[in-house]
């Protein structure tokens, strides 16, 4: 098998390489930006779904919902992790569904499912209902993110897939930040036809939603090998060059036929539960800055409740430019857990100046740092577990359990920021700080592991993720 790094163009068979001429280099250049174009972009913006409803329900917290609902004590914390619970448990049958049913299915229906379900948030008048619309949203928004990502991974090269899921990242963070905006603007109509601004925050959000899910059915497209079925795309010839791309690199680009055996098989690789254990660290962070940075910003700093809403979107922003660039560095060198690292390393600077120091300036651009690191390394972790695995339903057992994972993280992160620590928020900063001390652990550990298998690979002394030619991503 040829080195992941290579263009790879067509089969090759013991020693009968087909090299890559002018016609084929630019035959290949197409065949991404067609994907590029139609997975990448509509990839990013269901995402952000996902976030955008984080950032939905962080921004009327700040408004009059937590006493129009009655949302005192921990009910408001658990409305956010109830969402998490439901999600973890379908997760698995959600994504497997995705490749059950095929994309251009599934997706529009899960998609047009939480749109039905958010709008019917705008009109609920108790916390219970709440929490009932909750599990269902948790419920269609399982299969998404590990959908996708599994998704991706099977249309890329293992040294092309960080930068198309810093592309997903980028979508999702513009969206978020942009929901921001809109959501303070929102608010201004609070009382407006009789209904509070935070009820239009979810109207909005949830009619957008509705219409993105049936865009969804005409603009998603197929796995690589189904990609025939999936209209104004890929001519037969690149079809057959996407199929042999993804052969030469890892020999899985067609899926066996389905059998739960095959699926839970994957739960014996010890692989999965380190990347799945990293995804429940990262997502301590990001749930509680995705929720609470509004409240963080009012209680903590003493902005206004507009204001926080509006100061919620420039870390947003500036989170595109991290996450593009080190996954650019990280796909140039084929190297995925220095840059992990090096994200963890801002992200424990950022919370440092978040919690440590008493100047309000100082603490906000904290809140950059850490914004952009735990993003970037959404991609970077997401591209580390890809790299390292083979087989379709392997990957689609890992990304459901690298996502029910990384939903735990969001249950423990729901309550790691405490109203009642105001301004500082001790238990948040320690936390966050100590879980990505620990990734950097993880990737320690995987990268001792991962270079010594390499070594009994080359030397012709194992056989790795069952594939001829494979080894693993440092």
């Amino acid at each position: 098998m040829a080195d992941a790094s290579t263009p790879l163009l067509a089969a090759q068979d013991g020693n009968d390489a087909t090299h890559e001429g002018p016609e084929d280099g630019a035959l290949e250049r197409s065949l991404l930006l067609k994907v590029d174009l139609r997975l990448c972009t509509i990839a990013g913006i269901l995402c952000s779904l996902n976030l955008l409803d984080s950032g939905v329900i962080s921004s009327a917290s700040v408004t009059s919902m937590i006493s129009d609902l009655d949302l005192t004590g921990i009910r408001f914390s658990v409305s956010i992790f109830i969402f998490t619970i439901a999600s973890i448990a379908f997760q698995l049958p959600s994504t497997i569904a995705v490749r059950t049913f095929g994309p251009r299915r599934w997706f529009p229906f899960i998609t047009v499912s939480f749109g039905l379900i958010t709008l019917c948030t705008a009109f609920i008048q108790t916390w219970k209902e709440m929490i009932a619309l909750r599990i269902l949203l948790g419920m269609a928004m399982s299969g998404v993110y590990p959908g996708l990502s599994y998704l991706i991974s099977t249309w890329y090269l293992r040294s092309e897939q960080q930068t198309r899921y810093a592309y997903m990242q980028t979508g999702q963070v513009i969206i978020l930040a942009t929901g921001s905006i809109v959501n303070f603007g929102l608010n201004k109509l609070n009382g407006k036809a009789g209904l509070a601004g935070w009820r239009y925050m979810f109207l909005v959000q949830g009619f957008i939603t509705i219409v993105l899910g049936i865009l969804t059915y005409f603009w998603m497209v197929d796995f690589p090998d189904q990609a025939h079925n999936t209209p104004w795309f890929l001519t037969e010839e690149e079809q057959k060059l996407a199929v042999s791309r993804i052969q030469l690199d890892r020999k899985d680009a067609e899926a066996d036929p389905f059998a739960w055996p095959k699926v839970f098989e994957h739960a014996k690789d010890p692989k999965v539960y380190g990347f799945a254990c990293m995804f429940f660290l990262l997502n301590l962070v990001s749930t509680s800055l995705s929720y609470f940075l509004p409240i963080i910003l009012k209680s903590g700093m003493g902005f206004s409740e507009n204001v926080s809403i509006l100061l919620s979107a420039p870390p947003y922003y500036y989170a595109v430019i991290p996450v593009i660039l080190t996954s650019i560095i990280g796909d140039r060198y084929r190297v995925r857990g220095p840059i992990i690292v090096f994200n963890c390393v801002c992200l424990i600077f950022g919370f440092c100046m978040l919690g440590f120091v008493d100047h309000v300036t100082v603490r906000y651009v904290g809140a950059f740092l850490a914004t952009g690191a735990y993003v970037s390394n959404w991609a970077a972790l997401t591209t580390y577990y890809a790299n390292n695995i083979a087989g379709q339903w392997k990957r689609a057992f890992t990304a459901a359990a690298v996502t029910a994972m990384n939903g735990a993280g969001g249950v423990a992160g729901s309550f790691i920021v405490r109203q009642t620590e105001a301004p500082w928020y001790p238990t948040a900063i320690w936390i966050s700080i100590g879980s990505h001390v620990l990734i950097i652990a993880f990737v320690a550990a995987f990268s001792t592991w991962f270079a010594r298998a390499n070594g009994r690979q080359i030397a012709g002394k194992a056989l790795l993720e069952g594939t001829e030619g494979f080894r693993y991503t440092l």
